[in-house]
């Protein structure tokens, strides 16, 4: 990657931006200071004319910080181009070439392709240097033949003015079969037996948990339905001393609690049941139960006139009853750069009502209602997958 390839990624970014201009009316006219709705209306023209997508993340990364340290992925590079009225990321670059710049024939290239020519060069086979015999001179051979046949005839020599000595001495011996017999039985059953109690001992130590602990299986029922509740709960241990153990329970699924204790607090939440606390005395408690849930009502109303594209009148019309014209509502991010953005009633309800394929990503976090009843606190994102 070059200096001159970055200068062309900012007059690429200069003309996606006058490309949207034509025909939309963004917050701010530069694409730096685009967040939120901008981004999402942007992405759908992007899909619409280049059919490519580039992730929030991928936004925030690339258009947020100007100048960029570094490049995009080529696909990227190629969907932007096109977006900008060229055949690829080449192409923009050949028309706007610098002075006495000259684009390489390879910078066409998939990044793909290029790794795979280097591979290819890498493992290539690299023969082996070989001497051939016939540089094998004659007097090599003569030499070793030589050397070989005095070192056999200073062998034979030197074995045969070897002398033998023998001893004429007398050994005396005495059985001691019997007492090594007893000695390996008892020591056989001593290796045994101290084998046995450390096996004891470990298999203690690594059961003790299951072998004194004991399982409880709770299942969460819509009080007002009568059914399993088909959404995650949020589910807080909470103990004496000791900071909350956070669990998530699945859909119609039961929650299996596995402890020693003799009591047991938990509170269990979710955007759209109300929070519930729940005591018990495992002593005397059964082991399977039922727990119900009281739902709020006002939050899975506002969860499905977010994700329904029916009768966008009446869904404005009633979103717009729900919610407290005071209501506190926050976007959160998936990205470091900008965490948490804050938006009023109105252009909430705009959003929502959006015709965008956005929206089936859209996920209520938290909601809170006022007295009246009615919502004055959301907390929502919309989830973003980058397709590499």
């Amino acid at each position: 990657m070059s200096d001159l390839d970055l200068l062309h990624f900012e007059q690429l970014k200069n003309e996606v931006q006058t490309q949207y201009l034509e025909n939309h009316t963004p917050s701010h006219d530069d694409i730096s200071r685009w967040k939120g709705i901008d981004i999402i209306y942007f992405q759908e023209d992007l899909r619409k004319i280049a059919k490519g997508n580039i992730s929030e993340k991928s936004f925030y990364t690339y258009f947020k910080n100007s100048p960029v340290t570094k490049l995009p992925r080529i696909d990227m590079l190629n969907i932007l181009s096109v977006y900008a009225g060229y055949v690829s990321w080449y192409d923009f670059k050949k028309n706007h070439l610098f002075a006495d710049e000259i684009l390489k024939e390879g910078d066409d290239l998939d990044e793909n392709e290029v790794e795979e020519l280097e591979k290819t060069a890498e493992n290539s086979p690299v023969e082996e240097a070989k001497i051939p015999t016939s540089e094998i001179s004659p007097k090599t051979e003569e030499k070793a033949f030589e050397t070989t046949t005095v070192n056999s005839d200073l062998q034979i020599s030197a074995t045969d003015n070897q002398t033998i000595k023998q001893s004429n001495g007398n050994l005396s011996t005495y059985d001691t079969s019997e007492q090594k017999s007893t000695f390996s039985i008892v020591k056989k059953y001593l290796w045994l037996g101290i084998s046995g109690v450390l096996a004891v001992i470990v298999g203690l130590l690594g059961f003790k948990d299951e072998l004194f602990s004991k399982k409880f299986y709770y299942s969460f029922i819509d009080a007002d339905r009568n059914s399993k509740i088909n959404a995650e709960l949020q589910v807080q241990i909470l103990k004496e001393n000791e900071s909350p153990i956070l669990y998530v329970a699945k859909p119609n699924e039961p929650f299996v609690y596995t402890t020693k204790s003799k009591n047991l607090t938990m509170v269990v939440s979710s955007p759209y049941y109300r929070t519930d606390t729940i005591q018990r005395n495992l002593e005397t408690a059964p082991e399977a139960e039922n727990i119900e849930l009281k739902p709020n009502d006002y939050a899975i109303m506002l969860f499905y006139y977010s994700k329904s594209i029916k009768d966008l009148k009446k869904k404005r019309e009633s979103l717009n009853y729900l919610i407290s014209d005071n209501a506190l509502i926050y976007q959160v991010y998936d990205n470091e750069t900008y965490g948490v953005e804050t938006m009023d009633k109105q252009r909430y309800i705009n959003l929502v009502t959006l015709p965008s394929t956005s929206l089936e990503n859209l996920e209520v976090i938290e909601t809170k209602n006022d007295l009246s009843g009615k919502i004055n606190m959301i907390k929502f994102k919309i989830t973003t997958n980058e397709k590499k």
